[in-house]
């Protein structure tokens, strides 16, 4: 009897082991979505997901260098934009949820950052510390490089620390700041392929994910071509192209559409005026002898103003309109407020573009010690918004920000926080938040939008 209820018990947890081995077997049979969010694993992690994309994409750059095959990394390149893509919730909910882009809105954004977790070093926040031309001044003030993250070349500190552009979650949080300040236009600071600034390292293989981060916010990026050795007609016509064939096709590529009903490229040239009028003459006439104009390439070409003379120089090289970038009212005649109104009355008479640029304030001691007497005071945000209201008196066709990110300079609208180390104090936005010129920036687009219906009537 004894062993009946042995062998009894036996076959019960055997039946009980085989029921509960089917109701496992079921489990692992379940949807990956469950009701209540994703199961545990990386889908809850979408930045490590796309960093770890990003981390191999940049691999196989290195292996491009050593031989790989253009197919290999066309290949791969789409392998990266589908991840990413599958990561990203849908367009129309982030619609929803942030300001509409303003289109006439345009700002300065630098990729240029690095960090030792994307690029095994530092890049641009170690800036070193510039020496004034002249010795006897310079002998006065700090030589060196700055120490990061603790020490970074810059005034404010950043929100995001001191992060990489090549992050995919910093890009993805650039663009929604932009967004939500009802930017509509990133004007990409651009050198040619394997060119670039003299602190920085070159960075036109990451314009392809900026671009699908862009048009994920409903943003355009046009482009904002830096000096680089040798500027000249010939090349500029090679950069055109080029941007234009690799990038021309991507929905976030800015066009803008003229009065004739034509939807063109614009590009922004800075430090256009180191090159002869007669130079550019040959790119942007239309009898020049490397003319762009009515070929497939030709755009909008839109040079820096500084002094007051330039002016002439621009309508005589074929451009199409001027900008003024300089953040520091009084610095330049471009940059000096008091100057738009004649400027805009002058592009109006010659059917040129006039694009005043507005910043927040200018403070660059951090890199140039020697440059206190070019400094201007944020005020609390009072700067900028007498910036932008002297842009509206001139009616402009469009607006431009100096800038998103250029740190090393202080004109930054991204967010900054409050620093101290045991070096440095860095400057903040108290007693606002770290969003206030984002902010500033969205109450302007509005107003902007609103006095531009007015100006039309």
């Amino acid at each position: 009897m004894a062993r009946f209820r042995r062998r009894t018990c036996i076959i019960l947890l055997l039946f009980i082991l085989f029921i509960c081995s089917i109701m496992m077997a079921l489990k692992t049979l379940r949807l990956d979505r469950a009701g209540f969010g994703d199961p545990f694993g990386l889908g809850l992690l979408p930045e490590l997901q796309q960093r770890t994309v990003f981390l191999e994409n940049k691999q196989n750059s290195l292996n491009r260098v050593q031989g790989d095959t253009v197919t290999h990394v066309n290949n791969f390149h789409s392998s990266t934009v589908n991840t990413m893509k599958a990561s990203m919730p849908p367009v129309n909910k982030l619609e929803e949820e942030l300001s509409s882009p303003n289109y006439n809105f345009h700002v300065f954004y630098y990729s240029w950052f690095g960090n030792p977790q994307f690029d095994g070093k530092y890049i641009h926040w170690n800036h070193p510390l510039l020496p004034h031309w002249d010795p006897k001044i310079a002998n006065n003030y700090p030589k060196g490089r700055h120490n990061p993250p603790e020490d970074i070349g810059a005034n404010f500190y950043p929100e995001l620390g001191s992060y990489s552009s090549k992050d995919p979650s910093v890009i993805e949080a650039h663009m929604k700041q932009m967004r939500s300040a009802s930017i509509g236009v990133i004007a990409l600071s651009w050198y040619p392929p394997g060119m670039a600034d003299e602190n920085g390292e070159p960075t036109d293989d990451l314009v392809p994910v900026i671009l699908d981060f862009a048009h994920r916010y409903g943003l355009k990026v046009t482009f904002h071509i830096e000096p680089y050795k040798d500027r000249d007609d010939r090349s500029m016509y090679n950069n055109v192209k080029y941007i234009i064939d690799k990038y021309g096709g991507h929905p976030a590529f800015y066009r803008y559409k003229t009065s004739t009903g034509r939807f063109l490229p614009m590009f922004y040239v800075y430090d256009s005026y180191v090159t002869i009028p007669e130079i550019w003459a040959n790119l942007l006439t239309v009898s020049g002898s490397q003319t762009i104009r009515n070929t497939p390439y030709d755009g909008l070409f839109i040079a820096l103003l500084v002094e007051e003379k330039h002016k002439h120089d621009i309508h005589r090289s074929g451009f199409d309109g001027m900008y003024t970038y300089f953040a520091t009212n009084g610095f330049s005649y471009g940059s000096s407020h008091h100057n738009w109104a004649n400027l805009k009355a002058f592009c109006d008479s010659n059917n040129l573009m006039f694009i005043p640029s507005v910043g927040p304030g200018y403070i660059d001691t951090s890199i140039r010690p020697w440059n206190n007497h070019n400094t201007r005071n944020r005020v609390n945000g009072k700067y900028y918004e007498t910036a932008f209201s002297a842009a509206l008196l001139v009616r402009p066709e469009i607006i431009s920000i100096t800038s998103f990110n250029e740190w090393h300079e202080g004109t930054q609208i991204e967010k900054a926080v409050p620093k101290r180390t045991g070096q440095v104090a860095y400057l903040d936005y108290k007693p606002h938040k770290p969003n206030v010129y984002l902010e500033l920036t969205q109450k302007w687009s509005e107003k902007y939008r609103k006095e531009k219906e007015q100006w039309l009537m």
